[in-house]
Parts: C-alpha cells; sequence; structure tokens
C-alpha cells in the first residue's frame, strides 16, 4: 500500500535566479520523506509532495535554510486570502527597499561617471592630482558597495558557504574583482608602474554595474507583481462582510470570517453575494462574470445555487450558506490558478538543466577570458583588458531570462484563463491543450443542453392552442417525469393560464392522466392513446412521422376521448455549440461526437453543427475506448465531457476538458475545467495554450540567444576582427534588459483575446 502524501508550499526568501531554484529543490528532494519538490522561481514558491510519518514542514523548512535560504513564516490558521495579503505586504516593503537601494546607486554613479572621465582629458588631469581623484572616487563607490549592493555579496557569501553558485556569485565576483583592482591601483600605484602595468582604475565600472543591476531587478519585480495580478484580482472580489438573519428575524452586518455554515444571508440588490450557498427566498439576476466569464447576467430563484463574490443586480433574497472559508468556489479558483502557476510545464526541462550548471560553466570561461587575455594582450595593458573582460563575461551571463522564460508565461495565461472562466489545473495540461489536433465532444450536456426541452407544440385542426396548453401543463405539473418538466417549462415561457388538476394517475412507461376542468386529459405514448381506445387522425401522424425523422420524442395528447395535439421534446442543442465547433475547426482542429443515441439522431445533431464525424451508440462504459480509436490513428485527443461517466474517457484522453456544470468527478478527472457549459471555453483554452507555448518559446530562444551570443562578445570574440569590446557596463544593461524583454513578452499574454490564435 502506497504512503499517504500530503502537499505543503513555502513561500522562498532570497532567490535571486533560476540556479537558486535548482539548489533549493536540490536540496529538498534530498530530504527523507519527499516524493517530489518543484521550486518555481518566478512565484518563489516551492511545492512539495512528502509523507507526513517520514517529514514535516519544519523539516522541509530546515532543507530550504540548508541550501542558503529562507522561508516565509506562515501561520497555520490564516486563510488564503490572508496570507496573501500578508505576502503583499511583504513583496511591497521589499519593492520600497529595492527602489531605495537603486537610487543611492544610481545618484552615487551619476557622480562617480563624469569624475572617471575627467581622465580622458589629458588638460584637466595636468591640474588635478590623479591621486586625490582616485580617493574621492573610493569613498563615493564604498556606499554603492556597502548598502546598494550589499546583499549580492552576502548572498554569494552564503551560496559559497553552502558549496552553490547563483546570479549573485556572477554579479559579486565580477565588481568584486574590478573594486578590489581600482583599490589596490588607489592605495599603491607604484605596484603596477615599477611592473609596467597601468594603475588604472574602475570604481564607475562597479558603480555603474550595480545601479543598472538594481535598475533591472527594480523593473523585474515590478514586471513580476503584474504577472501575479490576477491572483490579487480575485482575492479582492470577496466580500467582506454579510448580513446574516439572526433567530429573532434581526439582521445583522458580520465579517465574512464569522459566517458559519447553514447561516441565512440577506442580499439586496448592488450587493456582493457574501458565499456559496442555495436561495431560500425571492429571485433575482447576479452577475457572475468573475467566476464564468459570462458577461450577461444569470437568473436565480429558490432551490438555485449562488457564490461568493458574485454580483447582485437587481432583486433581493435570502439564502442558506453551504460552503465557507477555504471550500467556496472562488477559494477553489484562487487555489487553482496559484496551483497552476506554481507548477512546471515540460517544456521548461531543458532550461532546468541549463540553469543547473549554467554559473559553474561561466566562472570557468570567465576566468579562461582572463588567462588569455592576460597572456596575449600587450604587457602595459594586459591585466587591465584581461580585468575588464573577465568582468563583462560574469555580468553579461546572468541566467535570469532563463529562469523567467517559462514561469512568468505560465503565470499570466492561467491567470487570464480565470478571467475567461477557463481553469487549467496545472502548465502540463496547458502545454498537452497546445499540442491537441482532435476534439472529441459528448453530445449529451456538451452540445447540446443535457435536458429536454420543447420544441414544437402542435395542435389538432380546431383546437384552440392556449387552451389546450393550459390543460396540458395541468397534468405535467403534477409530474416528476423530466418530460413533465419540459412540457411546464414550455407553458410558463408562454404564458399559459394555471389550472387546477385532479385524480392524478401516472402510467408506467406510457404518460399520465388526470381530469382538468371537467375533462379527463391523457397526454404520453402513443401506447397509452391505444389502450385508451383513440384513434389519431391522418394530419397528426402524419406530423408525427416529422418529429420522429427529426430523432425527436413525440408526447400524444388527448382531451375527452379525441386525440387533441402532439408535444414534440428534444435535448436542444446549445445556441453557441456550432458557432464555437466552426472555430475549433478554424484553429485546425478535426472535431468528433460521441452519443449513445441511435445513428439516426447523432447525424441529426452532428448535421446541425457541423460534424462530419461521429461515435453512436457508444456506451458509457465504452466511451475510454473511442477516445482510445483515435489516439491509435495517432491523434492528440482533447475529450469534453460534463457527466460522471464521461470521467474515464476525461482521464483516458490527452487532456480533458470538463464542463464547469458537469459533476465534480468529471471536473477531478480533467486538465481543464470550463466554468460555463458553453463550447466556447474550449475554444479559448485551446488559443491561449496555442499563444502561450508561443510566448514561452520566444522567451526561450531570446534567453539562449542573448547568453550563446553575449558571452563570446563578452570574452572579446569581435577584437581580434573588428577591434570591439564590450564594457561591463554595457553588459549589465544587457543582462538587466534581457529578463526585463522575457516578462515584457510575457506581459503581452494580458491582452490575450478569445478570436486569436
Amino acid at each position: 500500500m502506497e504512503p499517504t502524501t500530503k502537499t505543503e508550499t513555502l513561500d522562498i526568501e532570497g532567490m535571486t535566479c533560476a540556479s537558486c531554484a535548482a539548489a533549493v529543490e536540490k536540496s529538498l528532494s534530498r530530504t527523507p520523506g519527499v516524493q517530489r519538490a518543484v521550486v518555481n522561481f518566478a512565484t518563489e514558491k516551492a511545492t512539495i509532495d512528502y509523507v507526513p510519518t517520514q517529514a514535516t514542514p519544519a523539516t522541509l523548512t530546515a532543507a530550504v535554510v540548508q541550501a542558503g535560504y529562507g522561508v516565509l513564516a506562515r501561520a497555520p490558521d490564516t486563510s488564503a486570502a490572508e496570507r496573501s495579503a500578508e505576502l503583499d505586504r511583504q513583496k511591497a516593503l521589499a519593492y520600497r527597499q529595492l527602489k531605495r537601494r537603486f537610487g543611492v546607486a544610481a545618484g552615487l554613479a551619476a557622480i562617480i561617471m563624469p569624475l572617471s572621465m575627467l581622465m580622458l582629458w589629458p588638460a584637466l588631469m595636468a591640474r588635478i592630482n590623479m591621486q586625490v581623484l582616485n580617493y574621492i572616487l573610493l569613498l563615493l563607490t564604498l556606499p554603492v558597495l556597502l548598502y546598494s549592493g550589499r546583499e549580492f555579496y552576502t548572498s554569494a557569501w552564503n551560496g559559497l558557504r553552502h558549496r552553490a553558485a547563483n546570479m549573485d556569485t556572477l554579479i559579486a565576483v565580477g565588481t568584486g574583482a574590478a573594486f578590489l583592482y581600482s583599490l589596490a591601483a588607489t592605495v599603491a600605484p607604484g605596484f603596477f608602474t615599477r611592473r609596467g602595468l597601468m594603475p588604472e582604475v574602475y570604481y564607475d565600472t562597479t558603480a555603474t554595474i550595480i545601479a543598472l543591476i538594481l535598475l533591472g531587478k527594480v523593473l523585474e519585480m515590478r514586471a513580476k507583481t503584474q504577472t501575479s495580478a490576477a491572483i490579487r484580482t480575485l482575492m479582492g472580489l470577496q466580500a467582506k462582510t454579510a448580513r446574516v438573519l439572526r433567530p429573532d428575524d434581526q439582521e445583522a452586518d458580520v465579517p465574512i470570517e464569522q459566517v458559519q455554515l447553514d447561516d441565512v444571508v440577506v442580499v439586496r440588490p448592488g450587493e456582493k453575494v457574501a458565499t456559496d450557498g442555495i436561495i431560500l427566498v425571492g429571485q433575482s439576476a447576479l452577475d457572475e462574470a468573475m467566476l464564468t466569464g459570462e458577461s450577461l447576467p444569470v437568473e436565480k430563484r429558490p432551490g438555485d445555487a449562488v457564490f461568493g463574490a458574485t454580483l447582485n443586480k437587481t432583486g433581493s433574497f435570502r439564502f442558506r450558506v453551504t460552503k465557507v472559508g477555504a471550500d467556496t468556489m472562488l477559494s477553489q479558483i484562487v487555489k487553482l490558478v496559484e496551483d497552476a502557476q506554481g507548477s512546471r510545464a515540460p517544456i521548461q526541462r531543458l532550461a532546468d538543466k541549463v540553469s543547473t550548471v549554467f554559473v559553474p560553466t561561466v566562472v570557468v570561461i570567465a576566468i579562461l577570458t582572463f588567462v588569455l587575455w592576460f597572456d596575449f594582450a600587450p604587457p602595459a595593458t594586459r591585466l587591465p583588458l584581461a580585468l575588464v573582460n573577465f568582468v563583462a563575461v560574469l555580468i553579461i551571463a546572468c541566467p535570469c531570462a532563463l529562469g523567467l522564460a517559462t514561469p512568468t508565461a505560465i503565470m499570466v495565461s492561467t491567470g487570464k484563463g480565470a478571467e475567461h472562466g477557463v481553469l487549467i489545473r496545472n502548465a502540463e495540461a496547458l502545454e498537452k491543450a497546445y499540442q491537441v489536433n482532435t476534439v472529441l465532444l459528448d453530445k449529451t450536456g456538451t452540445i447540446t443542453r443535457g435536458e429536454p426541452a420543447v420544441t414544437d407544440f402542435r395542435p389538432a385542426a380546431g383546437q384552440d392552442a392556449p387552451a389546450l396548453l393550459a390543460l396540458v401543463a395541468a397534468v405535467e405539473r403534477q409530474s416528476e417525469h423530466p418530460l413533465a418538466a419540459a412540457v411546464v417549462r414550455h407553458a410558463e415561457a408562454q404564458g399559459a393560464a394555471t389550472v387546477p388538476a385532479t385524480d392524478f394517475r401516472a402510467v408506467e412507461g406510457k404518460g399520465a392522466t388526470a381530469t382538468v376542468a371537467g375533462q379527463v386529459v391523457l397526454i404520453g405514448n402513443q401506447r397509452l392513446l391505444a389502450e385508451a381506445g383513440i384513434s389519431l387522425p391522418a394530419d397528426l401522424t402524419a406530423q408525427a412521422g416529422q418529429l420522429l425523422a427529426q430523432a425527436k420524442t413525440v408526447l400524444y395528447v388527448a382531451v375527452a376521448g379525441q386525440a387533441a395535439g402532439l408535444v414534440g421534446v428534444a435535448d436542444t442543442v446549445r445556441d453557441t455549440s456550432a458557432a464555437a465547433i466552426r472555430q475549433l475547426q478554424g484553429l485546425g482542429l478535426e472535431v468528433v461526437m460521441m452519443t449513445g443515441d441511435n445513428p439516426q439522431t447523432a447525424a441529426q445533431v452532428a448535421g446541425q453543427v457541423g460534424i462530419t464525424r461521429y461515435f453512436a451508440e457508444v456506451l458509457p462504459a465504452d466511451k475510454a475506448g473511442q477516445v482510445k480509436v483515435l489516439q491509435a490513428e495517432g491523434r492528440v485527443v482533447a475529450m469534453v465531457g460534463d457527466g460522471i461517466n464521461d470521467a474515464p474517457a476525461l482521464a483516458q484522453a490527452d487532456i480533458g476538458l470538463a464542463m464547469g456544470a458537469g459533476t465534480d468527478v468529471a471536473m477531478e478527472a480533467a486538465g481543464i475545467t470550463l466554468m460555463r457549459s458553453d463550447l466556447q471555453g474550449v475554444v479559448t483554452a485551446i488559443a491561449l495554450s496555442r499563444q502561450t507555448i508561443r510566448t514561452i518559446r520566444q522567451n526561450l530562444f531570446f534567453a539562449f540567444f542573448y547568453n550563446v551570443l553575449g558571452i563570446p562578445v563578452a570574452a572579446g570574440l569581435l577584437y581580434p576582427f573588428f577591434g570591439i569590446l564590450l564594457s561591463p557596463m554595457l553588459a549589465a544593461a544587457a543582462m538587466a534588459l534581457s529578463s526585463v524583454s522575457v516578462l515584457t513578452n510575457s506581459l503581452r499574454l494580458k491582452g490575450f483575446a478569445v478570436g486569436e490564435k
């Protein structure tokens, strides 16, 4: 028997690049009892599956600390919203501190740079004591080093203690080498001149590199904040208070945290629904766009479910609380989005592998660069040139862009999906949706509404249609059969009069009969009328044949012993199905339908929505087998369904998409959940996945291309051909630009529109 596992999420402090995330992940994975550990640099979270009997949150935290990083404390009794708010406060504080460090570095670098450029003017230098100027530059650089750049050096030292290297190692070694060389040239210039070397100083390089890197970090943190905006928006939707009805019928406004199960809550027009529940009294139209992406208000009546954070538009009502706290629909959506943002896409594996060896490799390349320049450059300039290129290689090779390329795009796209009512379980589901070339649709409840509806009401010659409809509805109101409910809904929609019925009797498998307005009314199948000795006139027989040919169920009506009319009932196609299927086909996908109905009915529905291939008479147990048939043809299959009997097929498919109005079992088996019972969500999910993977590939190409091109240029490869050397300051600017460019490219997903491919 497999041991029971738990999942813990830790907020990690101190990570500065993908190499840091790899180090934390490695330390966690080595901890006894840990079965899986995923560390996301972009979200700064670690998700760990572990066996509680072998590991605890304390041992997991210890493993992070052992790797040289910290864990933000979480109070055990805080809600997801409170934890998110606390994290936002801590990140806001860190952002303010980062901006102050950048401000100091930028201000001093703006003074150091022009002072250093005085050395380029021999006429001015003849009047200035070089030694005095160098000491002034040293004093101006020290605050940049010790305050603005302090965390680079402490992080690098911490990594060294734990035998790990990260981005800060590169920055600390590069700027530290430039500073120490400058310090030596300032305090002991004779040491250099006696050996035929130039005692140059690079204080401007040290200060400007730190300022530029901090600028990149400020822009990066700002952009990363925008990538997680969807979570904060969802959290902000929650109502802060609820108007609870007390036992003495008095209303009291209480904090949302104090609302309990089975409380009765009063909601007035214009107010938010406090939490999930069932309407007891009243009716209204609710704006559920934040849950489903549906812009039109949804009519709600007694017995209907309402969800926390949705907006009451018109009427007032009272509802009984059925879910609170972490169990509400909003909290479940937030958790699903958080989990998806913290997951890892298969496309990220290459970047992760590169990141683990990247920093040590860069250090080796930088040392080789130093050695080659020192050996082959002119004697008087060999040490400065070797140093400058050594620093440039270290600074330009920061692996931040690699670490941000995939997770930032995932964060934005999963949040965008939630806005459209598409909940993506993890990054792997997103990537699988991108690979899909065939969409298999279950008919009932997916293409169709999943409930019978009256499509035709045909009175016999001489019958008054409104009066006959009132008689039929009077009988059907006494019945609990789904077809009876469809007839009653149709009558109410047509405004039929309500009349009482007596002597109601259900005839099993055939229909029902009752006395209405002194007349015996029968409604059911043809056998019911035949047993009552009632024959059909030729016109009704012909019309019944037409309805049956259209795969509709026919209910026969008789009043006072005479055939009076027909009712055609069918599971009607959703209004949006045909258009959504055309859009899927426009994306280059083959759309296939699956149904348990007979071939005639299947052909009728398929023709209505433009599907050319379908599977008919498929038993619930055989649905997964039909998925395998398509997969055996080499297809990557997305299965869309909503019922319990769809769950095996959803699990068998390469990616399952469950309609949100369906069952929890179906949603659990699916990789993507559609909050609306509308195929437009399938279009959105696949289009979004395509744009996301395209963005990730752009990010990875840019990150790899930047490093592949940047390192040789920084090492001086172009110097023999074009006489070009890359300044360490330009290397710092390019490094900062690479991370910001990747983030900016990911943020373009915020403008995703459903019509895009």
